[in-house]
């Protein structure tokens, strides 16, 4: 049971909701922890989020976690923890947002409740501000946790030999990238065409019909070039720049982004959320710019082969990769933060990759390969496998990243744990005789 992050209940709030709306039971107080109540909707709705992990906490579970959260929320109360009304509100709109598109729109959404969207945000912001005060108690129960190597080793020799985790094969891979450059003549041209798409917009003309026709975003060029409820944070800074400062009807100057060039028209604007309409171009490189940026990379390979510059002099000069320049190429895997990757990780960012580590040994250099970045550019690119580590058994020379995390999650199972103990001794706690549980904490309830 994971006490220690309420991540997993962030939706709870809505899903109660869903739950008052397809059930006829009347609502009920089925446990008070101080003064804060526990609703069977609240249990109910916790269920039904359940439902699709992939192990669901049991009912006994989910109610001790709903008595967490209210024992946080009353202890914060207690020690004078506030979360200020702007935060709320930068929270609420997130949220929203997010509802919305799950929902597809607003009026959906507004269908599904029979209430304005100023409505439900009403409604939903004491529930949010509770959940941001639960949280913001728990980060100082043990968030700020950080164990010493002598802690980690003392952790990792309580394990016995028998039960030490297995770690699968692991291999650590360094890139150097090369991106095929866009003339500045080529730039030009396109903001120029652009600019005359804008101009026509100006003049009249439905930009509906000419995103349709020209804009080169496949995501919203069958729409007319309309994107639909827009959040601060959801799109690239230099879009949001724009689109953030438009009146309704107005429509922004042409601007660059790493997918190309833009206009925008908003649409419509609803609180945070914006309706926008959008062309994009981007600027088309020649055979000539592509090959040459393939004829580069051989270049500086050679380079690097024949002892002119190591691999890492290398990347810091040539590499076009901004994320990993400055760590002489080395690759993050985004899936575990860490720098290792499994074979299972490599397939989901490149399946014919797979082939190619698996005949490399450390130190070596792959062939030049061609792949596509996540701005949809063509790039070219080649590896350096910078270690391999066989199936073994977990120790503290090759996995103290995850050894270090094992153990901090049990120092604060064991903190919170700890923490529970002390404060529901002096805590208020009344259960339903319907719904008292066998719990994994040791709680002192008021009416044993």
């Amino acid at each position: 049971m994971n006490f220690y992050s309420l991540a997993r209940i962030t939706f709870v709030i809505l899903l109660t909701w869903n739950v008052k709306a397809q059930v006829t039971t009347i609502d009920k107080i089925i446990a008070v922890v101080g003064k804060q109540p526990v609703l069977l909707s609240e249990l109910e709705g916790t269920l039904l989020m359940q439902e699709k992990n992939e192990r669901p906490l049991t009912k006994c579970q989910a109610f001790e976690q709903l008595l967490f959260t209210k024992l946080l929320i009353t202890q914060a109360e207690r020690d004078s923890v506030t979360i200020a009304d702007a935060e709320v509100d930068a929270e609420m709109t997130k949220r929203m947002s997010y509802y919305i598109m799950q929902f597809g729109s607003e009026e959906k959404m507004e269908e599904f409740y029979g209430k304005r969207v100023n409505v439900i945000k009403d409604e939903l912001r004491n529930d949010v501000h509770d959940q941001m005060l639960a949280q913001r108690m728990q980060q100082k129960i043990s968030g700020d946790l950080k164990l010493t190597p002598a802690e980690v080793r003392l952790f990792f020799n309580s394990i016995p030999q028998d039960s030490l985790p297995l770690i699968n094969s692991e291999i650590e891979i360094e890139q150097l990238v090369r991106k095929p450059p866009v003339s500045k003549t080529e730039k030009e041209k396109t903001k120029q065409i652009l600019e005359g798409y804008r101009q026509r917009v100006l003049k009249g003309e439905s930009m509906n019909v000419l995103a349709a026709l020209y804009s080169e975003d496949p995501g919203s060029a069958k729409q007319g070039g309309l994107i639909e409820n827009v959040f601060r944070g959801q799109m690239m800074p230099e879009f949001e720049a724009n689109a953030f400062q438009l009146k309704a009807g107005e429509i922004s100057e042409v601007f660059e982004t790493p997918y190309g060039f833009h206009f925008i028209q908003l649409v419509a604007r609803r609180g945070e959320l914006r309706d926008l309409r959008h062309i994009l171009l981007a600027p088309k490189m020649t055979n000539a710019d592509y090959f040459k940026a393939k004829s580069d990379l051989d270049s500086i390979k050679k380079l690097i082969e024949e002892g002119v510059h190591t691999f890492e002099q290398a990347v810091k000069l040539f590499s076009d990769d901004a994320e990993t320049k400055q760590n002489g190429g080395l690759m993050v895997n985004q899936a575990s933060g860490s720098t290792k990757w499994t074979i299972e990780d490599v397939a989901n960012i490149d399946e014919k990759l797979v082939q190619t580590f698996n005949n490399m040994q450390a130190g070596q250099y792959s062939p030049i390969v061609q792949f596509t970045g996540i701005d949809g550019k063509p790039g070219f690119r080649f590896f350096r496998l910078k270690s391999r580590i066989d199936p073994h058994k977990a120790n503290l020379k090759e996995d103290y990243a995850r050894l270090l995390q094992m153990a901090t999650a049990k120092q604060q199972r064991t903190e919170t744990t700890e923490w529970i103990t002390k404060r529901s001794k002096i805590t208020y706690i009344k259960i339903d005789e319907a719904y008292k549980c066998t719990f994994e904490k040791n709680w002192v309830i008021t009416n044993p």
